[in-house]
């Protein structure tokens, strides 16, 4: 999966670009606490790292 494609699935999930650090951006969301950081790399997102990143956001 592409970054921007993972950024969409968030947003639409009621995650929102926060800031970003360095190479990573990170997302927050309105109903909870925590902070989802997604590296911002040219090519796909690695599949364990695509995997953290949606259970973190509680989407997987």
């Amino acid at each position: 999966m592409k970054i921007k494609e993972l950024v969409k699935k968030l947003e639409k999930a009621g995650w929102y670009y926060s800031y970003q650090r360095g190479s990573h951006m990170y997302f927050k969301h309105k109903d909870k606490p925590n902070k989802v950081p997604v590296p911002n790399h040219k090519g796909d997102i690695p599949k364990g790292t695509l995997n953290a990143i949606l259970k973190q956001a509680g989407i997987k």
